[in-house]
């Protein structure tokens, strides 16, 4: 086995071309951003496959293994073997990726990552049958990753299927639901603390929620900030139960998660751009709101009712003036058992994507590290 440079097995080359001049561009030829395909155009590139990676702004350092006959735009560039070393292409993708490309980036505002300083990444080069099996073990890994995250989305969209099999349109209410404002079922309202970074530390024995762990009515534990909350009526104020629904209220707006027992045993605080809302249990199901809040009858009220054409807000009037239909709580009920047995297979999905996650990440640090 060799051990060589990324430099001395590949080549880079750029892309001058801008996304904003594929406008008028139609054809059978895929173009690639950072965030994946763009639009087809009548013109590639490179017409063989290739590694492209992220230079500039957003999603600096992702590489991709892309097809042949197709182009990247001018925040990417190409990375392409060699000609002379026997290399496949697949296995120098897992090398590339497997690198730690961000300590080569630079810049402030617009982050950036030039090839000829991560050209020193060292490689390994084994012979061309035993890359090509590497290669298959990755490529098999990956198939079983991209399965279990299309099972996930699956069956979130069979929840948001169940969600309008049970309760119909939100806006037609072909089921003559009561309409209701959600003032009529509110106990406690009110909004996060802002100021609270002095509060915030890495071994915190509570969690700080942010707007970044609630979306799709689910609040997420990963990544949540610790902290060690002062002992004062603000933290009394913000400290969230089980059962209580969040709502964003600035930036993106309308996201929504129900807090568990497990966080609020574990204790957990909102900050300023999220308000909680401590519901009437006995007329609804907080989880019921939430997803009737993240339809598209709840989306268009969000709209509605920002109070800022510069920077998306809502208050409190906004807040309670939201309407929704109001079905028996038997049905709300139902739904959200529904919604608790799916829950229970994602978790399964989620454990097995663990698993695999874990094992590829191994074997990169066996082969490439």
């Amino acid at each position: 086995m060799k051990r060589l440079t990324l430099g001395d097995v590949c080549k880079k080359a750029s892309s001058n071309i801008a996304q904003k001049d594929l406008q008028d561009k139609m054809g059978v030829y895929p173009i690639y951003g950072a965030s994946g395909l763009i639009k087809q155009v009548d013109f590639y590139q490179q017409d063989k496959e290739y590694i492209a990676v992220v230079k500039d702004g957003a999603g600096i350092g992702r590489t991709m293994l892309l097809p042949a006959y197709s182009s990247v735009i001018g925040t990417m560039q190409y990375l392409l073997p060699k000609e002379g070393i026997p290399i496949d292409i697949k296995y120098l993708f897992y090398a590339v990726e497997h690198m730690n490309l961000a300590k080569y980036f630079s810049g402030a505002t617009i982050p950036h990552i030039y090839f000829k300083d991560y050209q020193k990444e060292p490689i390994n080069i084994p012979d061309i049958d035993t890359q090509k099996r590497i290669s298959r073990i990755f490529d098999k890994i990956d198939a079983l990753i991209t399965s279990r995250k299309e099972q996930r989305t699956k069956l979130d969209q069979i929840v948001k299927s169940r969600f309008i099999e049970m309760f119909g349109d939100q806006k037609s209410n072909p089921n003559s639901y009561p309409i209701s404002q959600l003032s009529e079922h509110i106990e406690f309202l009110t909004s996060g603390s802002r100021g609270w970074a002095q509060y915030c530390v890495d071994n915190g024995s509570e969690w700080f929620i942010t707007i970044k762990n609630v979306k799709d009515c689910r609040i997420s534990i990963d990544n949540m900030q610790p902290i060690n909350a002062p002992d004062n009526a603000e933290a009394k104020r913000t400290k969230v139960q089980e059962g209580d629904l969040l709502i964003s209220i600035t930036a993106d707006l309308g996201r929504t998660g129900v807090v568990t027992k497990e966080i609020a045993d574990h204790g957990a605080y909102i900050n300023q751009h999220l308000t909680c809302i401590r519901l009437n249990k006995e007329m609804l199901n907080p989880l019921y709101v939430a997803f009737f809040m993240e339809s598209p009858a709840g989306k268009e009220q969000f709209e509605s009712k920002n109070q800022s054409a510069v920077k998306a807000g809502l208050n409190f009037n906004s807040i309670n003036s939201l309407r929704l239909l109001v079905p028996p709580m038997d049905e709300q009920n139902a739904f959200v058992g529904f919604v608790h047995q799916i829950d229970k297979s994602k978790l399964a999905i989620q454990k097995s994507l663990d698993k695999l996650e874990i094992l590829k990440k191994a074997l990169m640090q066996k082969y490439f590290g």
